[in-house]
């Protein structure tokens, strides 16, 4: 396939590159000073001609509140996507918004690190614009409660909305194997329009 990559410098989007470029896909990466030049707002003209989209971006974290912008740059990709011709779109989400009991998310209970309590709200808001959207294939991916650079093993659990644990209570994920799962769902195209999240 075609890729067309958002937020390729990143930490997940690097990893999510080299998943790809490995499984034979071509993969445009863009960021504002990589070869491919550009962010979400230029979807539009960036990904014409492209099988997929996939978007890393994560909210700024200049110390503004991060909501608005970010709901900003995921309005211009929804509608860039929708003018390019393209509807497959894969959205590297966060975990804040994964339910840990009936009507109770993540990022709403007192031991969520207050460091990321903003951005995880702003992420929560842009998996509600999503679901609005019905005439695009996209699909949100929240990576477990704990997500860092590790061992790619290919091996891991898919969810829904509510937060994967193991046994011993803890909820993590390779940044390898988010890669893996996020490359599987393209290739796949299992959960249409849906948010799932993968953990161990």
């Amino acid at each position: 396939m075609k890729i067309l990559l958002f937020g390729a410098t990143g930490m997940i989007g690097q990893r999510i590159a080299t998943e790809l470029a490995n499984r034979g896909h071509q993969v445009t990466a863009v960021s504002r000073k990589g070869p491919v030049k550009g962010d979400v707002h230029d979807a539009a003209t960036l990904a014409k001609d492209y099988d997929a989209v996939v978007s890393a971006i994560a909210p700024p974290r200049d110390g503004t509140e991060p909501e608005p912008p970010f709901l900003d740059a995921n309005r211009a990709l929804i509608e860039g996507v929708r003018a390019a011709g393209v509807r497959r779109l894969i959205i590297v989400g966060g975990a804040g918004s994964l339910q840990i009991a009936p009507g109770q998310d993540l990022v709403d209970t007192p031991d969520f690190p207050e460091l990321y309590k903003k951005e995880s709200k702003a992420q929560r808001s842009a998996l509600g614009l999503y679901r609005e959207v019905e005439d695009l294939d996209w699909t949100y991916i929240s990576p477990a409660a704990e997500i860092a650079p590790g061992e790619r093993t290919g091996v891991y659990r898919i969810g829904g909305d509510t937060l994967l644990a193991d046994r011993e209570g803890r909820s993590f994920i390779s940044a390898e194997d988010y890669a893996v799962a996020v490359a599987d769902e393209l290739e796949n195209g299992a959960h249409p329009r849906k948010r799932i999240t993968v953990a161990y």
